[in-house]
């Protein structure tokens, strides 16, 4: 549709009615191209922005590689190149005398010489006179032996070597007191005597003695291996070296000497 405009018989106010008008016309055509760009190519941009946004991605990593090459390859030409200075070398024709300094010879440092190997002195042989003859030995060389001579055989004495006794701590067949150890302990309580000294200070406690049963069953070497003092271990080993003797032990068949460990218990009776 076209629309009427009133144009004014004044010429300049005609002119400015005609650019208004052309203005208008070219700010419609404006909107209307941009409002049909936008609806009908909307989905050509899409797909444009995405084949673009595919190039830069493919490209990028096409830049990364070829970086990635360009600085391997420089690095490896500055490692191998090889530095030269620019003057190809000096002419020393051209340098005078007074350029070179003098080279002393250094003397040779006289070392003192190794020391002369130590002679070993031999020992003097000195005649002593024989003062005093202590024995008189009269061999006889001159000794003619026929078939029908006897050699008499000498005969060598044979040492007997000493054999440690061995003590045994375990044994097959253990030694122990004729009648039990309950009549052994009964002799001990008929002859142990509680000390003065232990009952004053009231100590009472175990006391360990060890000893050693012979082949005949005697009771040796007796000794406290712990004890608990005021005269209480004396008593103990006085009673044992006074007790009469025990069956021995044996180890195969043969009685044998046999270490033996025993507690003695002394405790004071509570006085009422």
């Amino acid at each position: 549709m076209k629309t009427l405009v009133k144009v004014p018989e004044n010429q300049s106010t005609r002119r400015k009615v005609l650019k208004e008008e052309l203005k208008k016309s070219e700010n419609k055509k404006k909107e209307t191209i941009r409002f049909e760009l936008k609806r009908d190519d909307y989905d050509e941009l899409i797909q444009l922005k995405r084949k673009r946004d595919k190039q830069q991605k493919e490209r990028s990593v096409l830049f990364f590689f070829l970086g990635l090459c360009i600085t391997l390859g420089s690095l490896i030409i500055a490692f191998n190149w090889n530095f030269q200075d620019s003057n190809d070398g000096m002419v020393l024709g051209n340098l005078d005398n007074d350029n070179f300094e003098d080279i002393q010879e250094m003397p040779n440092t006289e070392q003192p010489p190794p020391p002369p190997p130590m002679i070993l002195q031999q020992p003097i042989i000195v005649e002593v006179p024989d003062e005093m003859i202590l024995e008189e030995v009269e061999v006889n060389l001159d000794v003619e032996i026929t078939e029908e001579t006897i050699i008499q055989e000498v005969e060598f004495e044979e040492v007997e070597e000493e054999v440690a006794e061995e003590i045994f701590e375990i044994v097959e067949d253990a030694p122990a007191p004729i009648g039990g150890f309950k009549e052994f302990y009964s002799f001990v309580s008929k002859n142990l005597v509680y000390p003065n000294t232990a009952r004053r200070m009231a100590i009472s406690s175990r006391v360990f003695v060890k000893f050693v049963v012979d082949e005949e069953g005697k009771l040796n070497n007796v000794h406290v291996i712990k004890g608990i003092g005021g005269g209480c271990d004396e008593e103990a080993v006085r009673v044992v070296e006074m007790a009469p003797n025990w069956k021995p032990g044996k180890q195969r068949g043969r009685a044998v000497k046999v270490w033996m460990t025993l507690p003695f218990t002394f405790v004071l009776e509570k006085s009422s």
